[in-house]
């Protein structure tokens, strides 16, 4: 089991995703389960089912404009195949947030199990908290940019 919780390799993994469409969470994550590169065995099916399953139990929106979409459980087998989508909307959408604020940018957790996506949820809350890494969300940072940033705050 992988322990060391690089955010900054886990998006490279996962990539970047702009301007994705969609006036619900579903919508988007149906686009986005046939956009990201799936490791063997796992299918756009049970992305989007698992997505969509979590988010009917509570919004997984955080506040300041972000969220953290995840399954319940793990949806990826090997720790090599886990990663981060970051998913910044062509329109904010209302997801229910906390601070009532419209979600423009997603962070889709694929992790393959609980223990390492607990480490990862408190990561990226720790970059959350910071206003620099904030308003480089809003600017739709690249991943250079977004790395550069989660090495400067480690």
């Amino acid at each position: 089991m992988e322990t060391n919780c690089d955010i900054a390799k886990l998006i490279h993994n996962g990539g970047i995703y702009k301007n994705v469409e969609g006036k619900t969470p579903a919508e988007i994550y149906e686009k986005l389960s046939k956009m990201i590169d799936l490791p063997y065995g796992t299918t756009s099916e049970l992305i989007y089912n698992s997505l969509c399953a979590r988010e009917k139990v509570l919004s997984t929106a955080v506040g300041n404009g972000i969220a953290l979409p995840h399954a319940r459980t793990p949806i990826v087998k090997n720790d090599t195949d886990q990663k981060i989508c970051v998913v910044y909307l062509k329109e904010p959408i209302d997801m229910n947030a906390p601070d009532e604020r419209l979600v423009y940018v997603m962070f889709v957790l694929l992790t393959s199990n609980s223990q390492f996506h607990l480490k990862v949820l408190s990561s990226l809350a720790g970059l959350f908290r910071d206003v620099q890494f904030r308003k480089a969300l809003e600017n739709h940072a690249d991943e250079a940019t977004l790395s550069a940033l989660i090495r400067d705050l480690a």
